[in-house]
């Protein structure tokens, strides 16, 4: 009797987990066309965050703000990336529940132009108004509404940069497919960063309004691609759609857990923080993160100040040099897919879980990468930062740095998905939090420390921090089973899973 009762509901379930429309069972060429397309909204998102480096001192001129005792003309940077650091601690985790389409596109335009209430049926109608998501940037008349426009712009723009990670998961099913999605969207986070000091460089020299001029072009073309492409990839969402109409799909539907909206606000808003400073495998890894995309905005700061002294380049050539540590993250991208093979094949020696793969397979390539990348990258570009030294040395060695950048971020990354599954929107969400936070705020004293330890110590001083970070990998490494195993929070995801 209990077996016939429990017929109609199997039954539902198997009929969803084989249906076409599941996210896990879409052709491959619409999962990469989705995954592609945003990966270059997270490239995008990226250069409206530090395109305003390079010119920042003449946007600081324009609006008589003064940089003699405090580097004020950095906080457009900052307000963003302190926006970016809250709007994925209630974001990320509401998409665990509400679907990627809808919170995706929404934030899309809330990200130009600061509504919430704008729904997706409307979201055709509304192309000028996405063309003109940075024309509050462009046209701002005082330093006041710059600031606010983008702290708006980066509490969703953090959304953003972090949604392909949660994409990854709901439309491959093991890690061997998810493996490469993540590390392009990691490139693509650090690229788009890294990057923006670059355009900068390029347009600013005809009006530093042509910094945000051009985004303005380069968003409004990708407006159609956006909608067109964009699906909701969470199961549950589409699940709970399609059983509207087929009822083959009832029971399993009915089986979802229908959660309160304030106690989703409220797990939303309170689980990231509690992950982050409960959880020692996501703090820890969240500072040796923070600590590297950081480093990309300190970098904003140091190079002008170095390359400007010491060789008398512009801020336009200053902001080119940016590039060395683009192409060091390229390298870095190139070296995590071999370390993401290497991962694989740890499942044949799992013991204690045989055939999955043991997450602190993860971290080898990350360890030396921090300590001769990271850590060996600082201490190069610090000792080679002399005026009778050609400007090429330093810039190999931000080359190691950027190299070290992308492949501890994506340890990161791929061991946080991996681990926490079910709670990976949270968990994501607080190390992001992390990463903008330093991004944010670091920055600010990245000049003052510069003129007061001059250029070697103050990169030398970076580069003992990197060394000190070094050991929570090698620890994770060492003992990470045990560190997990004693995790409420992955536990219970391996229990759901």
């Amino acid at each position: 009797m209990d077996k016939m009762s429990h017929g109609p509901l199997e039954a539902s379930q198997s009929a969803w987990e084989q249906h076409p429309k599941n996210s896990l069972n879409w052709p491959e060429r619409k999962k990469w066309r989705i995954v592609l397309v945003i990966a270059t909204v997270i490239l995008l998102v990226g250069l409206n965050a530090t395109s305003v480096t390079t010119p920042g001192l003449v946007i600081a001129e324009h609006f008589h703000v003064a940089d003699t005792f405090f580097p004020h003309s950095f906080w457009p940077v900052t307000v963003w990336n302190t926006g970016a650091a809250i709007g994925p601690m209630i974001g990320m985790p509401m998409l665990e529940n509400f679907g990627i389409r809808r919170a995706y596109m929404v934030s899309l335009l809330y990200y130009f132009v600061g509504f919430r209430k704008l729904i997706i049926r409307v979201l055709k109608l509304l192309y000028l108004v996405f063309t003109a998501m940075v024309i509050p940037q462009a046209l701002a008349q005082n330093f006041a509404t710059l600031l606010v426009v983008r702290a708006i712009a980066g509490s969703v723009g953090g959304i953003l940069q972090n949604v392909l990670e949660q994409v990854a998961p709901e439309i491959w099913a093991t890690e061997k497919d998810r493996n490469l999605p993540i590390t392009i969207y990691t490139f693509v986070y650090v690229s788009g960063v890294t990057l923006g000091p670059v355009l900068g460089a390029i347009v600013h020299d005809f009006s530093w309004r042509w910094v945000f001029y051009i985004q303005l072009i380069i968003y409004g073309a990708m407006l159609p691609i956006v909608l067109l492409t964009i699906k909701e990839t969470r199961g549950p969402i589409i699940l709970s759609r399609l059983a509207k109409t087929d009822s083959s799909l009832a029971k399993a539907a009915n089986e979802l857990p229908h959660p309160k909206l304030l106690s989703l606000i409220y797990g939303a808003i309170t689980r990231p923080a509690h992950l982050l400073f409960t959880e020692p495998v996501v703090f820890f890894l969240t500072l040796w993160a923070a600590f590297c995309f950081g480093l990309v905005f300190i970098m904003t700061q140091s190079i002008p100040q170095v390359y400007h002294a010491n060789y008398a380049f512009s801020d336009s050539a200053s902001g080119l040099v940016q590039t060395s540590l683009w192409v060091g993250e390229a390298v870095g991208f190139a070296a995590c897919l071999p370390q993401n093979a290497y991962y694989l094949r740890s499942a044949k020696r799992n013991k204690s879980d045989p055939g999955t793969p043991i997450p602190e397979a993860r971290l080898p390539l990350s360890i030396p990468a921090s300590f001769i990348g990271l850590a060996g990258g600082l201490f190069w570009y610090a000792w080679s930062s002399f005026p009778h030294v050609h400007w090429m040395v330093p810039t190999i060695g931000l080359a190691f740095v950027g190299f070290a950048i992308m492949v501890i971020i994506t340890a990161v990354d791929l061991y946080i998905a991996d681990a926490y599954m079910k709670y990976a929107g949270s968990a994501i969400a607080a190390v992001a939090l992390g990463e903008n936070l330093f991004a944010a705020w670091l920055p600010l004293a990245a000049k003052s420390m510069y003129t007061t330890l001059g250029f070697q110590w103050a990169s030398s001083l970076l580069g003992f921090v990197a060394v000190g970070l070094t050991a929570a990998p090698v620890v994770l490494w060492w003992k990470g089973d045990v560190i997990r195993g004693k995790s409420k929070f992955i536990r219970e995801a391996k229990r759901v899973a």
